[in-house]
Formats: structure tokens, C-alpha cells, sequence
């Protein structure tokens, strides 16, 4: 795949510009976790912190995060903790970020080595505070399934309809504000919410090619259509706060595109 990282970890000190916060929990991803942390260190925009956080893993993850930290103190080993879930092991990060930019990456998701640099140059063009990009839906064995191409800017308003920030592909400076992850269904759908809320919206990341790599798995938490559906109506009740008739026209806008995406995929 052309710009996919090779895993290879960079020594000395860390390049100029904005430090980069990248938050990755962690939880039983061995087989998995080198590819993407390899992925983050690879960055052709080096000068960032990578905060992985460790969920209670019970296989050989930990170990792998600590040998990454030994070769690159780039890297920030947090835990190993108790499992608290994906919304508790990145509020972790967030707490622990010392970055002027943050961005989130999972365990068994990749980038492209000019992520970074792609998005931090197109805010600096557009004078925009939260970027996201394309990105390749794949499977474990790493073959395309599709290609998820958002549009070029978003506002509040169109987030509602859709959840177009592939949650690996965000990235924003921190100077908007402080966000939390909340413990429901769509966690990353209503973080990304409160982030355009505050910023007032994002843009794409010019960039010729999708920056990253997400990984399709069988029987994922939010693989069941009906549970997905009422975890977006929660979000769109009880974290947007919208009333009953502009919660029913955005979920069939949310409706529409879920059945577009799985056409297309």
C-alpha cells in the first residue's frame, strides 16, 4: 500500500513544529500494536508524543509498548491500569497530553507517513483548527474494502447528519478547548460533535492519497445495524440535545448515508 508505514523507529531528537499529542489505548493488541505504533513514529512530522495506554491487557502488549519506549522516547508508555474501556484509557491520554495538537490512532489501525504533516499544513493554510482526512476501510488481512472519502470542509450542522471524522483521521489544536470522551455507544461520533461545536468546523487534509488505515473486523462493537442506530439517536437526544422532530429528520439523514457507505463498501 504506498505510504503505509514500515514500522521503523526514528532515534535523536524530535523534529520542529507543533508538537503532535497522538493517543492510542490499548487493550490485548499483539498481534497488531507494532504495525501501529511503527505507524505514528514513522511520521515525516516527527515532533510529537505518542501516549499509549494500556486497558489491562492480558497478552503481550505491554511488553511491546515498553520495547517501542526503550528505542524512542517519543514514546510515553501510560498503565499498565485495570480495564475501564476505550472512553476511559483515552480521557487517560487526554490528561496526560502535552501536545499543541491531538490526534488518536487504535491499536490495530495505521497511517500514512505524511498524516500529520498533510493536516498541520492544511490548518495552517486554512487557518482552520480541526482537520480529518480520507481514509481505506481494510480487512485483517490488510485488502481494501472501500474507500471512505468525506467532503473537503464540515460544519456543525453536517457532522449531525453524518459521522464523516473517521475517528484515526482526526487531528486538533487544543487551544479550542477541552474535550472528554463520554461512556456510550459512539463515543468518537460525539467527541468529534462537541469538537465542531466548539471550532465552529473542520476541513479535509490536502493530500493526494487516503492517510489512513482502518481495519474492519468481524462481529465489532459496532457492527450490529439496530444497536448502532440507537446509539445515534441517544447522541442525538441526549448529547446534542436536539427535541424529537430535529433528532428524527437527522437520523434519516444518518439512515441514508449508513445505507450509501455499506453500498459502497
Amino acid at each position: 500500500m504506498t505510504g503505509a508505514a514500515t514500522g521503523a523507529v526514528r532515534e535523536g531528537v524530535p523534529g520542529g513544529g507543533e508538537r503532535v499529542s497522538v493517543i492510542m489505548p490499548v487493550y490485548n493488541a499483539e498481534p497488531t500494536l507494532a504495525k501501529a505504533i511503527g505507524s505514528v513514529l514513522a511520521q515525516t512530522h516527527a515532533n510529537l508524543e505518542l501516549l499509549v495506554v494500556d486497558d489491562g491487557s492480558s497478552d503481550g502488549s505491554w511488553p511491546i509498548v515498553l520495547d517501542f519506549a526503550r528505542r524512542d522516547s517519543r514514546v510515553r508508555p501510560l498503565g499498565p491500569r485495570r480495564n475501564g474501556g476505550v472512553a476511559s484509557a483515552r480521557n487517560a491520554g487526554l490528561d496526560a497530553a502535552t501536545g499543541a495538537c491531538v490526534a488518536f490512532l487504535d491499536s490495530d489501525d495505521w497511517w500514512h507517513v505524511q498524516k500529520l504533516e498533510a493536516q498541520l499544513a492544511t490548518l495552517r493554510a486554512t487557518g482552520a483548527r480541526v482537520a480529518y482526512a480520507a481514509y481505506r476501510r481494510v480487512d485483517e488481512a490488510g485488502r481494501e474494502l472501500s474507500l471512505v472519502q468525506p467532503p473537503d470542509s464540515l460544519r456543525y450542522e453536517e457532522l449531525l447528519e453524518s459521522n464523516y471524522i473517521g475517528h484515526l483521521t482526526g487531528l486538533y489544536r487544543r487551544d479550542i478547548g477541552e474535550f472528554r470522551f463520554l461512556r456510550i455507544g459512539h463515543e468518537d461520533y460525539a467527541f468529534w460533535l462537541a469538537v465542531l461545536r466548539a471550532a465552529g468546523g473542520a476541513v479535509k487534509a490536502r493530500h493526494s492519497e487516503p492517510l489512513a488505515y482502518y481495519t474492519v473486523r468481524p462481529g465489532s462493537l459496532s457492527s450490529g445495524k439496530l444497536r448502532a442506530a440507537r446509539w445515534q439517536w441517544r447522541i442525538y437526544r441526549d448529547v446534542a440535545g436536539l427535541g424529537r422532530l430535529a433528532a428524527t429528520r437527522y437520523m434519516l439523514h444518518y439512515v441514508y448515508h449508513a445505507l450509501a457507505k455499506r453500498r459502497s463498501g
